[in-house]
């Protein structure tokens, strides 16, 4: 009876607690708290952070061969399924209006990709110098999407090249979306002149619904052209907005802005919060991949808004460069921090819209670097 009773203790979870265990159940509490306390990115930090707890209590098997959690991974993201679901959704979500009017801006989301290249060459060099940090091109490429500060690109590029690294890349994607409004505003005044916060710009054209249709049907000819890699998640993304702008599919708009959104919502956050096991997350690498991460999106920002300052030197029309800071795939965050700090400067400047056409061009500008990599660091 003695022995039976004790096998039985042993076999409990209890037994198998290590410091490590208590560590990530206070990370998955901490990300709990911000989406509970802070809203912070809620409907991804709530369920990631859950994930992250019941992931690291032992002997439970849920991220083994047939656990619950490996079979959400499994189908929902090394099958690639779920990031590509999130840009239909986001596709059709998004009003390519501001960018169809003003075609200028996709530069300057081009240019807010700049981070994605510092944190790159940074990976490599960190690689490079420390051998077993294990940071080889596929690890940079995988962080130097964070740049992007595109949580589903960020996902798709760690799974095709360093799956090791998803819990980390993830969460750091999504908390430096979330902490926009915190680490942007710094950015933008140290690097704007009061004088140029002010430029107030002129209102955009009206975009008819021709330009809105024909618009994601070229824009997928030519970049899964250019970048064939990018085509899972351009495909879907521009599919979905042919929704929202043909008119006619009401129900399929509806169902990819909101049940299907949701329903991907909840199985993304709980597969990235299943890859944070302690033997995965608790890490020097980790640590090198938040560092880069916070570097990345701090070079992103600047890029954005020394291109706008650099195309007022030859422009008549001048553009407020603030506008260029939202080029980072934040949607629509990054536009809504543009327009505060003008308002700031100027209660009348109103740079919403002016800055969703850079918010966008960001996403694409990511999704064209993901390709990229891909194609350039896939065995």
């Amino acid at each position: 009876m003695i022995e039976f009773l004790s096998t039985m203790v042993w076999k409990t979870g209890f037994m198998s607690l290590e410091v490590k265990h208590l560590i990530m159940w206070l990370i998955g509490f901490l990300f709990i708290y911000l989406a509970i306390k802070k809203d912070y990115e809620p409907l991804l930090l709530l369920p990631i952070g859950f994930a992250v707890f019941v992931v690291n209590l032992p002997l439970t098997g849920l991220m083994e061969e047939g656990g619950l959690l490996q079979i959400f991974y499994h189908f929902g993201l090394e099958w690639e399924v779920i990031p590509p679901l999130i840009f239909l959704g986001l596709g059709a979500m998004t009003d390519f209006g501001p960018l169809i009017a003003n075609p200028k801006t996709l530069l300057l989301g081009a240019a807010a990709q700049f981070g994605v290249y510092v944190a790159f060459f940074g990976a490599l060099v960190i690689g490079y110098l420390f051998p077993n940090i294990g940071f080889g091109i596929r690890e940079a490429c995988s962080i130097g999407i964070i740049g992007g500060a595109d949580g589903p690109t960020t996902i798709y590029t760690t799974v095709k090249l360093a799956p090791q690294l998803l819990g980390a890349t993830a969460v750091a994607a999504y908390s430096y979306m979330s902490l926009v409004p915190i680490i942007q505003p710094p950015i933008m005044k140290l690097l704007t002149t009061e004088k140029e916060r002010k430029i107030h710009m002129r209102q955009l054209r009206p975009v008819s619904q021709v330009e809105k249709i024909l618009f994601p049907l070229a824009a997928t000819l030519i970049i899964c052209l250019i970048v064939p890699p990018a085509a899972p998640l351009m495909a879907m993304f521009m599919i979905g907005n042919l929704f929202r702008e043909s008119r006619v599919v009401k129900r399929l708009t509806g169902a990819a802005q909101n049940e299907l959104m949701n329903i991907v919502t909840i199985f993304l956050g709980i597969s990235v919060g299943a890859t944070m096991s302690a033997d995965k997350f608790l890490r020097l690498e980790a640590l090198l991949i938040f560092a880069l991460g916070l570097v990345a999106f701090i070079f992103s920002t600047a890029g954005g808004l020394v291109l706008a300052k650099l195309m007022n030197l030859f422009l008549k029309e001048k553009i407020n460069p603030l506008i260029g800071s939202a080029g980072v795939s934040a949607v629509p965050m990054a536009a809504r921090v543009a327009q505060k700090v003008g308002a700031e400067a100027d209660p009348k400047n109103f740079l919403l819209m002016h800055a969703m056409g850079p918010n966008i061009a960001g996403v694409i500008g990511t999704v064209v670097a993901a390709g990229f990599f891909i194609s350039m660091a896939a065995r």
